[in-house]
């Protein structure tokens, strides 16, 4: 009876708390405890901890002696005196393994049992939750390779672990549709951003002007301030021409012919709250079989080396004017930033279809 209330106490206290007994086997586990980590109720501590480790060898061998979980526990029971200790740790959350760190605090209990208690838990639960939101914008990704009989590549890279860039394939009728957007500012607000033209964006529209349009009109009724905003450039390929139109979209689509490279641009302001009814124009231009069409965002334009200098759009354009396919080009366009920039400060987005 008493055990049960205790307990009971324990469940209803919000900082995390596991017991351990001497061979690193957890007892217990709180409520907190488990809700923080998502992991086995009892067991090895890499089980109950989510850990992405090899569970089945925790606590013996090289595992135990590399891992810090384990190690802080094995200096409590040694030393018989309370041990804190940052933890880094690799656990599995979302689908996907993840580095977070948390504050550990091991403290002897008597009887053969040690108490760990997380003093950051909040601090672990928006580290978790950004790993699943990350994880979450992943599946917000083009899935195939193929679209309206084109075949397409694309590269999405985020400086942080929420990306404020969106590339779109889709099918519509006997056509490909691309879009690629750019969400003012970065990390949680920009990830939010981008699942909104995610949803918002009509994929039903017959033109990319009139699609982009719509998003404005659905943009304004969120009511944002003016610092908020999306750049868009979309496009949409029939049987020998390209139909496209630009919301604010100031990086050139690129069409590489047999006599070169086009660079297309056009005016047209942003989605945002900066004007009450602004306009979005289609404009036209046809293809020949072998042409490869290409959309990017600013962060591959404005990488950065570490003189200072930019990769722009003529990196882009020299990039594809070697490249015999879109994979081709997006393969080589990656290898050609990440060597160019050592660390990146945007969102890197690019879409390439072979046309």
């Amino acid at each position: 009876m008493k055990d049960t209330y205790l307990r009971r106490i324990a469940d209803n206290i919000k900082t995390a708390v596991i017991a351990v007994n001497g061979n690193g086997k957890v007892t217990f586990a709180n409520r907190a405890f488990k809700t923080l980590f998502c992991g086995a109720e009892r067991g090895k501590l890499g089980a109950v901890t989510a850990c992405a480790g090899d569970i089945k060898s925790c606590g013996t061998g090289n595992c135990a002696r590399g891992c810090p979980l384990f190690g802080a526990f094995e200096d409590a029971f040694l030393s018989n005196t309370e041990v804190s200790r940052r933890i880094f740790q690799r656990v599995n959350s979302g689908g996907a393994a993840h580095e977070v760190s948390y504050s550990l605090t091991v403290t002897p209990l008597g009887g053969g049992l040690c108490m760990g208690a997380v003093d950051d838990a909040f601090e672990l639960e928006i580290s978790r939750e950004l790993q699943t939101a990350k994880s979450i914008q992943q599946r917000l990704l083009p899935a195939g390779k193929w679209a309206g009989g084109k075949k397409y590549s694309y590269m999405y890279i985020p400086c942080r672990e929420i990306g404020g860039d969106l590339p779109e394939v889709y099918t519509r009728g006997d056509s490909a549709y691309g879009v690629i957007a750019d969400v003012s500012g970065k990390g949680i607000s920009a990830g939010m951003l981008t699942a909104f033209v995610k949803a918002a964006y009509d994929k039903t529209a017959e033109s990319p002007a009139q699609a982009l349009f719509k998003l404005s009109a659905k943009f304004r009724e969120l009511n944002l301030d003016e610092r908020n905003y999306i750049t868009l450039a979309a496009v949409r390929i029939d049987k020998d021409a390209v139909t496209y139109s630009m919301a604010g979209h100031n990086v050139p689509i690129l069409l590489k012919t047999k006599s070169g490279i086009t660079r297309i641009m056009l005016n047209s302001p942003p989605v945002s709250n900066w004007f009450e009814n602004p306009s979005y124009f289609d404009d036209t231009i046809p293809y020949e079989k072998g042409d490869i069409l290409v959309l990017l965002t600013d962060g591959v334009t404005e990488c950065r080396n570490g003189r200072g200098e930019m990769f722009g759009a003529d990196g882009a354009i020299k990039t594809l004017s070697t490249s015999r396919t879109a994979d081709d080009f997006i393969k080589n366009l990656e290898q050609k930033l990440k060597s160019f920039c050592d660390n990146l400060n945007d969102d890197i987005t690019a879409i390439a279809f072979d046309l």
